[in-house]
């Protein structure tokens, strides 16, 4: 069983029940299947509502941390992220929390099939959008570091573990920087978790529209106080070296140790989706994954 495996699967039958009991003013006309991904099951409703259930119990305090300072945040940044309206409560057929939010517009960064130009060119709004998240003053009961991003002692074990892997199945070699910048990183000092974060960044979670433009960023079930590095995945593992010139400009000050760590988190997260997309078909997430290993790595 991978970690990725759901314990409960709302299919449409189950999902357009839950939402027809609980919030019977949507009448609910159409739903189609939105997506799925490691901790929740996404529906569409009447093309103007995103339906998310948990898909394991791991998620449900991600859910409930979402379903309580989303709506808080979702005035507050540059860039359209969910809003969560229709909040959905524990019954006998589902036990776990889940809601309901406006739909939001956008590719993921797998199916854009970006060029260098149209990556550069989002360097500037995701520094935009992260100087704005970080510098919030959020009064607001959030965890911290709850899954130990950026603890160096966890996650390069795990880093090396999952790179093995993918060495391993042919998808993707190594070089010699990567073992220098994992040794690097486990010499750090202890991260400060000084910022409002969204915790797990990567390239499923920032949509761009049909210009490559960015769209909206998703899936907050990671939202923590932490290290301002666990968000500087995309800086890595989605910009050339251009953009990512273009990034520390608009973003300002990142030290060498919030670089490092953001580099070793690009190298763990690349390598779980890279294995996720081979083991689930998603070709397309499998190679934009593959190349971010690249980026990364250079």
């Amino acid at each position: 069983m991978r970690e990725w495996d759901a314990e409960v699967i709302v299919e449409a039958d189950l999902a357009r029940r839950l939402i027809s009991e609980q919030f019977p003013e949507l009448g609910l006309r159409t739903i189609k299947l939105l997506g799925q991904g490691w901790d929740n099951t996404v529906w569409r409703v009447d093309d103007e509502w995103t339906f998310r259930f948990p898909r394991r119990s791991y998620a449900v305090p991600g859910i409930e941390n979402e379903m309580a300072v989303l709506p808080r945040l979702a005035g507050a940044l540059p860039l359209p992220i969910p809003n969560p309206t229709f909040l959905g409560r524990p019954s006998e057929e589902f036990a776990w929390p889940f809601y309901g939010c406006p739909f939001l517009p956008g590719r993921e960064l797998a199916d854009a099939d970006l060029s260098d130009e149209e990556r550069i060119g989002l360097a500037r709004p995701l520094a935009e959008f992260l100087r704005t998240l970080h510098s919030l003053d959020l009064d607001a009961e959030l965890p911290v570091d709850p899954v130990r991003r950026a603890d160096m002692a966890v996650r390069i074990p795990r880093t090396r573990e999952y790179l093995s892997e993918v060495s391993s199945l042919g998808l993707w070699a190594p070089p010699s920087l990567v073992g220098k910048t994992l040794e690097a990183a486990l010499e750090l000092p202890p991260a400060e978790h000084t910022a409002v974060c969204h915790g797990d960044l990567h390239l499923r979670h920032l949509l761009v529209d049909e210009h490559g433009g960015p769209a909206a960023v998703i899936d907050w079930i990671d939202l923590s106080r932490n290290d301002p590095a666990v968000d500087l995945v995309l800086f890595w593992s989605l910009l050339p070296p251009d953009g990512r010139a273009e990034f520390r400009e608009t973003y300002g000050e990142l030290s060498e140790a919030q670089l490092l760590r953001g580099r070793v988190l690009a190298l763990f997260l690349c390598a779980v989706l890279a294995l996720y997309g081979r083991h689930e078909g998603l070709s397309a997430l499998e190679r934009e994954a593959i190349a971010g290993l690249t980026r990364t790595a250079r």
